[in-house]
C-alpha cells in the first residue's frame, strides 16, 4: 500500500473514529446517565459531524492520528502528538466499554437476584438429572450430526483444493489477468466466510427444506471458504527451491504445481482438514437450531417444551461426543506433524 493511500485511509479512520465517539456519547452514554435525551434530535447529527470534522482536521494537520498509528505504527509528527493520540486511544476504549455495558443491559443485581438464582437452580438441577427415555433418539440425532459434518468436509476438500491455487498470491502473479482472478477469488472468499454457517443454514432451509441436507450445504459453503484460505496461506509459505528446480526441467505450469507445490502442502492440508471436521461437528450442532437437522434440532424442540431433563441428556451426549472427537482430532493432527 502506497504512502498516499495510507495517509488518505488514516484521515478516513480518524473521521469515523470521531463520529463514533460522539455518537456513543450523544446517543448512548448521556441518555443513560441522565435518563433523557440531553441533545435534541435535530442537533445530535450536527454534533456528531462536527466532532468528526475536528478529528479529521487534527489528522490532516498532523496534530494527532489514531488512524496513522493503526496503519503504520507511528505517531503524528507534531509535538505532543504521542500524548494526544494515547489519550484518544484510552477515550475510545472507555467509551466503548461504557456504551457496550449500557447497550447490552448488563445488570449485576439481576444476575444475583433471588428469583434468578432460584430459576437457575431449577434448570441446572434438571440438567444434572437427565432422562434416559430419549437416549436412543438422541444417539441417532448425534450420528446424523457427525455425518453431516463429515460429508460437508469431504465435499469441500476438492473445491477448496482447486480454489487455493487461485487464491495464493505467489501463484497468481504471472499476468494482470491472474492478479484480477486472485483479487476476485479472495473477495468472494472473504464475503462467504464472513457469513456464519447459521446464516447459510437459514438460507438453505428455505431453499431445500428443513433437515440435515440444509445443514450440510450450509457447512459446505463455509468450509470451502475457510479451507481455501488455510490452503492458500500454506501455498504462500512454501519454499521456492523445489519450484525453481522443476521449472528448470522445462515442466509446464500444471506440472510445477503438482510436483513442486502439492508435495509441500499435503501434510498441512490433512491437518487443516481434520481440524475443520472437528469444527464442523460443533457447528452442525448449532445450525440445528435453525433447521439444520441433527441433535441441534432435537435440542431446540425439547428446550422449547421446557423439558430440561431431556435437554440434560442431549447436553451430556453432545459434550461427550465433542470431547471424544476433539481428542481424536488432536491425536491425528499430532501424528501428521
Amino acid at each position: 500500500m502506497t504512502s498516499k493511500m495510507n495517509v488518505f485511509l488514516s484521515w478516513v479512520i480518524d473521521a469515523l473514529l470521531g463520529a463514533y465517539l460522539a455518537a456513543c456519547l450523544v446517543f448512548v452514554i448521556l441518555p443513560a446517565f441522565f435518563e433523557t435525551d440531553v441533545v435534541s434530535g435535530t442537533v445530535a447529527p450536527w454534533l456528531v459531524a462536527t466532532v468528526a470534522a475536528v478529528f479529521l482536521v487534527a489528522s490532516v494537520t498532523n496534530r494527532a492520528s489514531l488512524g496513522r498509528l493503526f496503519l503504520t505504527g507511528t505517531f503524528a509528527d507534531s509535538p505532543g502528538a504521542r500524548t494526544i493520540t494515547q489519550h484518544l486511544g484510552w477515550c475510545t476504549l472507555v467509551f466503548s466499554v461504557l456504551a457496550g455495558w449500557i447497550v447490552t443491559d448488563v445488570s449485576i443485581s439481576e444476575f444475583f437476584s433471588g428469583e434468578g438464582l432460584a430459576g437457575a437452580g431449577r434448570i441446572f438441577g434438571a440438567l444434572v438429572t437427565p432422562s434416559t427415555d430419549i437416549v436412543g433418539e438422541a444417539l441417532y440425532a448425534m450420528v446424523v450430526t457427525i455425518f453431516t459434518a463429515l460429508l460437508a468436509t469431504l465435499a469441500s476438500i476438492p473445491i477448496a483444493f482447486v480454489l487455493a491455487f487461485l487464491a495464493a498470491s505467489n501463484i497468481m502473479t504471472a499476468s494482470p489477468a491472474e492478479r484480477l482472478v486472485y483479487s476476485v477469488v479472495r473477495a468472494l472468499l472473504n464475503i462467504t466466510r464472513s457469513m456464519e454457517p447459521i446464516i447459510w443454514a437459514i438460507i438453505f432451509s428455505v431453499w431445500v427444506g428443513i433437515g440435515p441436507f440444509a445443514g450440510m450445504l450450509a457447512l459446505v459453503v463455509h468450509t470451502i471458504a475457510s479451507l481455501t484460505k488455510l490452503y492458500s496461506e500454506q501455498i504462500e509459505n512454501i519454499a521456492d527451491g523445489p519450484i525453481e528446480a522443476i521449472e528448470a526441467t522445462g515442466a509446464s505450469r500444471l506440472q510445477v504445481l503438482w510436483y513442486a507445490v502439492v508435495p509441500q502442502c499435503v501434510l498441512p492440508y490433512l491437518s487443516f482438514t481434520v481440524y475443520r471436521w472437528d469444527i464442523n461437528v460443533r457447528m452442525a450442532t448449532i445450525i440445528g437450531f435453525v433447521g439444520g437437522g441433527g441433535i441441534g434440532t432435537l435440542l431446540t424442540q425439547y428446550q422449547g417444551l421446557a423439558k430440561y431433563h431431556e435437554v440434560g441428556t442431549l447436553v451430556i451426549i453432545i459434550t461427550a461426543v465433542v470431547w471424544l472427537l476433539d481428542v481424536i482430532s488432536a491425536r491425528i493432527r499430532s501424528v501428521l506433524k
